[in-house]
């Protein structure tokens, strides 16, 4: 009998002791943002801004290249190279020639 009480002190004290303390629920995390505007306003929001100094050249510099390739012709050059090579492969299905 003396087991029983002994057991029922310690249940009666650690139920009292549940009941007293306050109840301590973690914050829930919001949800997702689903539409593709707000998800990516969130994410900019948090990137560190870049001074117009560190942009500005390499944006200028992207932008000469780009000018410079195109009145080279380079790109219009490369585009005739994949065109005759892929007239002189033949026709294809699936990549497999066909027989012929």
């Amino acid at each position: 009998m003396k087991y029983a009480k002994t057991v029922a002190l310690v249940a009666g004290s650690v139920a009292a002791l549940g009941a007293a303390a306050p109840a301590v629920a973690a914050t829930a995390p919001t949800s997702p943002k689903i539409s593709l505007t707000t998800g990516v306003n969130e994410l900019t929001s948090t990137l560190p801004k870049i001074p117009d100094q560190v942009v500005n050249p390499v944006v200028d510099g992207v932008g000469q290249t780009a000018g410079a390739v195109h009145e080279d012709g380079t790109v219009g050059k490369s585009a005739e190279a994949v065109t005759a090579v892929a007239e002189a492969a033949g026709p294809l299905i699936g990549g497999l020639p066909l027989g012929g």
